[in-house]
């Protein structure tokens, strides 16, 4: 795969990268112990970990001890940091988070052409348990299915799931390629589907679709990204409900922080975990979405956090 085709030099920050909640508020929803955020990234610092020359945005540096603190605020156990476009097929900066992440960390890589063998079993070592296609232009040029197969050799035997990060109709458009993906598919934040087609669009029709083959999972992380509402993204919460009560036992859940490419502010990462109360009301199935799924999908011990039913019974 080739790397971001827009050339973007400058320092400062892109628009639509804007700073982090200043002040994100402590849940008030507690989580299952063992909860993981399933999709997040760590950016930098720059002058450790520089940003790729031919990349399409620049973020605030949001390094891992940033993260560590958001995580620990939130009361999340776990984190799944997803390698950004930004930093391109460089791993540098994922490799340095998730050996400082006691275990509790996975990652998620960008393969490309000039990615070897042995950078991919390095990286599996460190705790990489998936690749991402971007389709999105904002981020890349779609990835051809020559490249994709190209991929899919290189991580074959490692039971890497693939993330597929799509938006709208696409998700219709790409629905026999995914069909046709070995193992897991993940499909990232809600499919991006526009909200405002309503229950009927081919975008849904599709993601209920490819849950029903038990071979694709789906991240309810973005509700900010998806809602037409804005905040508490009360549309956006109903659909992610929706569709965690159709396959409770594949989807997955993340902040998707720092909130890179957005319109407007950066949305409060504590009232994105509350707002878990009406995606998942069910203790059973909140559990399922936090801890048990993830566990399954990136390869966590079960064992570290067992289940407790008296938590379920309270």
């Amino acid at each position: 795969m080739t790397e971001p085709a827009i050339r973007d030099t400058a320092s400062a920050p892109s628009p639509g990268c804007p700073p982090p909640h200043p002040a994100p508020r402590k849940p008030a929803l507690a989580l299952p112990p063992g909860s993981c955020d399933a999709h997040c990234h760590v950016f930098g610092p720059a002058e450790i970990f520089p940003y790729a020359a031919r990349r399409t945005f620049t973020p605030l540096d949001a390094p891992k001890e940033q993260l560590a603190q958001v995580r620990a605020h939130l009361g999340l156990s776990r984190a799944v940091l997803v390698q950004s476009s930004c930093h391109g097929f460089d791993h540098r900066v994922l490799l340095d988070a998730l050996a400082a992440g006691g275990g509790r960390l996975r990652g998620v890589a960008l393969v490309g052409e000039s990615t070897t063998r042995a950078e991919i079993e390095e990286l599996h070592r460190a705790g990489v348990r998936g690749f991402r296609l971007n389709f999105l232009p904002h981020l890349r040029t779609a990835p051809t299915r020559e490249e994709i197969d190209s991929v899919l050799e290189r991580v074959d035997g490692l039971g890497w799931a693939a993330e597929i990060h799509v938006a709208g109709r696409e998700v219709a458009h790409y629905e026999p390629l995914i069909r046709a993906l070995p193992g897991r598919v993940v499909i990232d934040h809600l499919g991006r589907v526009d909200i405002t087609e309503g229950p009927r669009n081919p975008a849904l029709r599709s993601l209920r679709a490819l849950l029903d083959t038990g071979d694709v999972w789906l991240k309810v992380s973005g509700v900010d990204r998806v809602s037409r509402q804005g905040p508490p993204y009360a549309d956006a919460v109903a659909l992610a409900a929706s569709l965690v009560a159709y396959a409770p036992e594949r989807v997955v859940w993340g902040t998707d922080y720092p909130h890179v490419n957005i319109e407007g502010a950066a949305p409060d990462d504590g009232l994105l975990v509350d707002l878990l109360a009406g995606i998942a009301p069910d203790p059973g199935r909140l559990r399922l979405l936090m801890v048990d799924n993830p566990a399954d999908l990136f390869d966590f011990p079960h064992d570290e956090f067992p289940h407790d039913l008296r938590v379920e019974q309270t």
